[in-house]
């Protein structure tokens, strides 16, 4: 034994099977995961789609870029894209690469057949305008959800209700505080009694300013200090933008309407957490945990065909770059490790407890 659930075995003998299709060869150990080997001179290797997937894959290539760094230098090292998801609307299915894709695909439901009146008398907005509002609004989501492992969530959000705050700003007191005043009153009229905000500005020792935002909630505090350079990076600028077009754009009597189905609303979050709904409807979306979810027939037709499945050559363009990372992240040496994931723990897109 070399570990809890790894056994040495020797090797008895080495034979050639035929390809399973024609196609490839598939190796599989039953019950458990398969090693696909390509005809031609191409390896390719299935894993989830998931966090898991990726820890084999990182295993994977560390094998391949020490042991056969030749097979990388010329091309036969694929990645295989097994997609998360399997959307099914009546007999036809759809099968998504990850949540991006999802969102893209849901979205292009959504804003299909919508319309929106921004009031009771002003004319619908619909196809292109509506669906490029809708994009934008979604990309916004996106930034809010990245930068909430750094920043409070509901700040975030708030930023699109607030009026665009310029970095000279923080060169003047008073107006940072009348901000900091607005934006403190907009998150404590949210309906959340048991979570309460301060705004405040703190005066820097070297000079300037900083944004101090204090949470209170079931009876702890916690602070983000939010600097200069926050409302000059490309994101917050990026909300700003799309705060500055949604601005007073939903008056009385506006509406969002799809088909027969009609709702009366008074924010944009509103219109898109509809219209959502609304794309879900009648459609079954399936997330696959692992590969081995999937028929037979699923597993051919989404991964291992090659006329339908997807592939990610993997290319070493920069040397010096990918045998640093390999050394840091894969090497013997822990602390250069360490360093990487503290320096790099507000950046995790998935992280895996």
């Amino acid at each position: 034994m070399i570990g809890g659930d790894l056994m040495a075995l020797p090797i008895k003998s080495i034979e050639e099977v035929p390809s399973t299709s024609g196609h490839v060869y598939d190796f599989s150990v039953e019950g458990d995961e398969n090693f696909v080997a390509g005809m031609g001179g191409i390896c390719v290797h299935n894993t989830d789609a998931d966090v898991d997937g990726s820890h084999i894959r990182t295993l994977l290539l560390t094998f391949f870029y020490r042991q056969m760094p030749i097979l990388i230098e010329r091309g036969h090292i694929y990645i295989a894209q097994p997609p998360l998801y399997k959307v099914k609307k009546g007999k036809q299915e759809t099968y998504v690469k990850d949540d991006l894709e999802l969102n893209a695909l849901l979205l292009n439901t959504a804003v299909d057949g919508a319309a929106l009146h921004v009031n009771a008398e002003a004319p619908p907005l619909s196809g292109l305008g509506l669906e490029s509002l809708a994009r934008k609004y979604v990309e916004v989501q996106s930034i809010v959800a990245r930068w909430a492992r750094r920043y409070d969530g509901r700040f975030l959000e708030q930023l699109l209700y607030v009026p665009k705050l310029m970095p000279e700003a923080f060169d003047r007191a008073d107006v940072l505080r009348d901000w900091c005043r607005h934006l403190e009153q907009r998150l404590n009229s949210l309906d959340d009694a048991s979570r309460r905000y301060g705004v405040v500005v703190d005066m820097l020792p070297a000079g300037g300013h900083r944004i101090n935002l204090q949470r209170f909630e079931h009876g702890l505090t916690s602070e983000k200090h939010v600097p200069r350079e926050f409302f000059d990076s490309a994101e917050y600028l990026r909300i700003a933008e799309l705060a500055g077009t949604l601005s007073d754009l939903i008056g009385p009597g506006g509406f969002v309407q799809r088909g027969d189905d009609k709702l009366e609303v008074t924010s944009f979050k509103a219109v898109m957490t509809w219209l959502f709904e609304q794309a879900k409807k009648g459609q079954s979306i399936q997330r696959y945990k692992g590969l081995g979810e999937m028929n037979a027939s699923q597993l051919w037709d989404t991964t291992i065909n090659p006329e339908t499945r997807r592939l990610m050559q993997v290319r070493i363009e920069d040397a010096v770059a990918a045998d640093d990372i390999f050394t840091t992240l894969m090497g013997d040496a822990v602390e250069p490790r360490r360093e990487f994931i503290e320096k790099n723990a507000l950046n995790v897109s998935n992280l895996d407890i």
